[in-house]
C-alpha cells in the first residue's frame, strides 16, 4: 500500500478518527502477543534494528553501516531479516545471484551484497542457522515489535523530520505502538536526518542516547546527476524522501511518480516509465531497493541513486555497540 498523507498530517484528520478503533484493537493484539510470547535466546548477540512506523524510516541503511563498522573491527556479523514480500519461509541465506527480490523481498537482496544475510520468518529458527553459519553477532533488520527472539541491543531509527507522524497508530496513523512503550524497550535512538521533530530530546528524557545520522548520495551520483533531467520513481515507505535528495543533489526532476512499497515493477510497467523520459529528455532514476524489484532484462535501462550513512558522532556509535561487541569477541 502507499502510505496515505494524512498519516503524516500535524492534526488526525476525519480519515484517522474513523480509523482509530482499528488502532486500538491493533495495539491490544500487539501487547497481548508481546505478553504471551516467552523470547527464545541465541547463542550470539543479536542488534535489533527497528522502527515505532510503518516504513520509511531508513534500518537498511542503518543495518548495512553497522555492518560495515563490526567488519572493520573484526566482527562478523550476519543479517537477519523477515524477507518481507518474499515467498521463501526460510531459514534461507540470501544469494544475490540466485535469489530474486519476489523470493527472498528487497532489503535482504541489499543487506546480502555486504555480508551474509538470512531470510527466516521464524527468527529464533533463523539465529540458529547464521550462528551455525558462523556468525558471532547477528543484526537483525526490523522486527523490534516481534517478540520471538530475545535482543541484546535495540535501536529505534527514527526520522528526524516526520517523527511518529499524526501519533495515532495503524491504521488510523503510521504507529506499530505507542511509543511509551517501544522506548522502554529501546536502548537507544538514531535519528536521520535533521531533528526538526524533537527526538533527541524524547531521548533524553527517557535516558537514551540519540545517534545522529544521515544519508548522503554518493559523490559519483551526484557528479552524474546534478544539472539533469530526471524522471523519479520509487516503491519505498515514502517516496518524497528519495524525490527531496534528488532535488537537493542538483537533478531537474521533471516527473514524480510514486509507488507502493514493496512494489514488484512488471515489464510493462517498467517500459513505459523508459519511454516516458525519454519523450520528456530525461534519464529514470529510482532507489537501489527498487532496482532489485525491477526485471532484470530492465535494470540496465535505469539508474539508482546510490546512498550510504553518515553517522554526526562515530564514537557515540561506538559507545552503544560496546557492550555486544564485547560479548562477541569473547
Amino acid at each position: 500500500m502507499k502510505t496515505p498523507g494524512f498519516w503524516y498530517r500535524p492534526r488526525a484528520t476525519p480519515a484517522a478518527w474513523l480509523l482509530a478503533p482499528a488502532g486500538v484493537v491493533y495495539d491490544a493484539a500487539s501487547r497481548l502477543r508481546r505478553a504471551w510470547v516467552t523470547p527464545q535466546r541465541a547463542s550470539v548477540p543479536v542488534v535489533c534494528i527497528g522502527n515505532l512506523v510503518a516504513g520509511g524510516a531508513g534500518k537498511t541503511p542503518v543495518a548495512l553501516a553497522l555492518g560495515r563498522r563490526l567488519g572493520e573491527i573484526g566482527i562478523s556479523a550476519h543479517f537477519l531479516s523477515r524477507g518481507h514480500g518474499g515467498s521463501l519461509a526460510g531459514p534461507v541465506r540470501v544469494d544475490p545471484e540466485r535469489h530474486s527480490a519476489a523470493e527472498v523481498g528487497d532489503e535482504p537482496l541489499l543487506l546480502a551484497r555486504a555480508a551474509p544475510a538470512w531470510v527466516s520468518r521464524d527468527r529464533p529458527a533463523g539465529a540458529r542457522a547464521a550462528a551455525a553459519a558462523g556468525a558471532r553477532l547477528i543484526l537483525m533488520d526490523d522486527g523490534f515489535q516481534n517478540p520471538s527472539l530475545a535482543k541484546d541491543l535495540s535501536l529505534l531509527v527514527v526520522d528526524g523530520g516526520s517523527g511518529f507522524g499524526n501519533g495515532l497508530i495503524l491504521p488510523a496513523g503510521p504507529l506499530r505502538e505507542r511509543p511509551a512503550d517501544g522506548l522502554k524497550r529501546a536502548d537507544a535512538l538514531v535519528v536521520m536526518g535533521p531533528d526538526r521533530a524533537g527526538i533527541a530530546a524524547l531521548a533524553a528524557r527517557h535516558g537514551l542516547p540519540a545517534l545522529g545520522a544521515r544519508l548522503v548520495p554518493s559523490p559519483e551520483d551526484v557528479a552524474r546527476l546534478r544539472g539533469r533531467k530526471v524522471l523519479a520513481f520509487a516503491g519505498i515507505g515514502r517516496p518524497e524522501k528519495v524525490f527531496a535528495t534528488l532535488a537537493e543533489l542538483g537533478a531537474e526532476i521533471v516527473t514524480r511518480i510514486p509507488f507502493p512499497d514493496h512494489h514488484a515493477y512488471t515489464p510493462d510497467e517498467v517500459m513505459r516509465l523508459v519511454e516516458t523520459a525519454q519523450e520528456r529528455g530525461a534519464v529514470p532514476v529510482t532507489t537501489e531497493k527498487d532496482l532489485v524489484r525491477l526485471p532484470p532484462e530492465a535494470r540496465a535501462m535505469v539508474q539508482a541513486l546510490r546512498v550510504e550513512l553518515v553517522w554526526d558522532d562515530p564514537a557515540a556509535v561506538d559507545a552503544v555497540l560496546e557492550p555486544v561487541v564485547r560479548r562477541a569477541g569473547l
